[in-house]
Formats: C-alpha cells, sequence, structure tokens
C-alpha cells in the first residue's frame, strides 16, 4: 500500500517508496503510476480508465513525496507552476564530506546520454547541454565524514542533484552512478524528496507537504532528520 498524505478531487499527493519506478519502463517492474490508478479505480469503484497525470518524477532509487493530478485542469495548471518555478521542492540528501560554502548555489550544464541513462556536466558552450540549477544548506555534518544537506531544485534536470553534487566532489552516500569511488554496491542512495510547496489547482491556496526520510542508516545518523 502507498501512504497516501493529502488527496481531494483534483490532487493526490503521496509518499513514495524507494526503488519502484515513477511510472512504467523498460524493467516492466510494477511502477507507482500503475500502481495508484488500480489503487483509486479499486477504492471509488470506478469503471474504465482512471485519470491521474504524472506532473513531475523522481528517480526509481529515491523515495518521499510526490503529487500526481486528478484532473487534465489540475495537471495542466500544476504544470504551469513547475514551468513557472512556482512549485518548490525540497530534497534532503547526504553527501561525502562537508561543502564549502555551507550554503550557497551550484549551477551546470548537464547532457543526458540515454543510451547509458547517466548525465554528465558539460561547457555552456555546449549547445545540447541544459543549464541545472539548485540551491542547497548544509544542515549537519561531522558523523563518518558524511553530511546532510537540504536542496531545492530550481530546474528539474535528470540525476540533477546526483551528478552536480558529485561534480563539486561531494557524490551522494550510496550512489553508484556517480559515487562508486567512495561507495559500496548494494548501500541505498540517500536522497529523499523532503517537501512540495504549491498552489491548490482550483482552490488558489498555497499548501505544503512533507514526507521524512526513514530512521536508518545513515538518516539516523543525523539528529535533524528525525527533527525536522
Amino acid at each position: 500500500m502507498i501512504p497516501v498524505i493529502y488527496e481531494d478531487n483534483h490532487l493526490l499527493v503521496v509518499e513514495k517508496p524507494v526503488n519502484l519506478p515513477t511510472q512504467e519502463d523498460s524493467s516492466w517492474d510494477p511502477d507507482l503510476l500503475s500502481i495508484l490508478k488500480v489503487d483509486i479505480k479499486t477504492r471509488y469503484n470506478k469503471p474504465g480508465n482512471v485519470y491521474l497525470g504524472l506532473v513531475h518524477r523522481l528517480d526509481r532509487p529515491v523515495g518521499g513525496v510526490m503529487v500526481f493530478a486528478k484532473t487534465s485542469k489540475a495537471a495542466s495548471r500544476l504544470s504551469d507552476q513547475i514551468r513557472a518555478n512556482m512549485l518548490k521542492r525540497t530534497y534532503l540528501a547526504i553527501i561525502h564530506g562537508v561543502p564549502q560554502p555551507e550554503k550557497g548555489s551550484l549551477e551546470h550544464y548537464l547532457l543526458k546520454d540515454r543510451a547509458t541513462n547517466t548525465t554528465q556536466v558539460v561547457s555552456a558552450k555546449n549547445k545540447e547541454g541544459k543549464r541545472a540549477v539548485l540551491e542547497y544548506e548544509l544542515l549537519e555534518s561531522g558523523r563518518s565524514a558524511l553530511s546532510m544537506v537540504s536542496v531545492q531544485l530550481l530546474t528539474g534536470r535528470s540525476h540533477q542533484i546526483r551528478v552536480q553534487f558529485s561534480a563539486i566532489g561531494h557524490p551522494l552516500y550510496g550512489d553508484q552512478k556517480y559515487g562508486a569511488s567512495l561507495n559500496q554496491p548494494g548501500q541505498q542512495i540517500a536522497l529523499w524528496s523532503y517537501g512540495l510547496r504549491l498552489n491548490h489547482p482550483t482552490k488558489k491556496e498555497e499548501m505544503v507537504f512533507h514526507s521524512h526520510p526513514p530512521a536508518e542508516y545513515p538518516w539516523n545518523l543525523f539528529h535533524k532528520a528525525c527533527s525536522l
């Protein structure tokens, strides 16, 4: 059962489990979008196909808060908020080392290789590169040479947080793609979708949703992860 954080006629906000694809992919493993559609159909005894709009994504190994649109109008308005940078996404990440400065922004140009499902930093002169910007703040450090940071995405590029922190020498704990030299096979990547701030698509009210990371290693190394 997928934990439901909030639901009304227009929105469905849930906590995505780790290692579950957001939508159907080449693995053909069960995916979050399909599971939620079946759940809605069952709970409300709906005939025919269920509409559920996917307006943003999380990487397969990442868990946390996600919003779906239950109507096409809501999907359109949420997509407009994302394009206007009005839908705010906050993540928690555990990284190797301590970033300097402790609070700042990162800007890179990223290029995705769809054949390998990896993203790399490229020159700003590369016409195929897409600008990627995030803001971060150190929350706690000094435990097992790891630090916990909060991250706010200003753009939504593939693997953005993982690639950008790796590019400055602070790869995420457990990230095998962008931090293999510091991580061990089998470790779970420590990246969590903690917060969403959006305007309700019909009521126009600001709404804020949170999802807390699991109380397990390495999150349990940090007191703030438990007290947010």
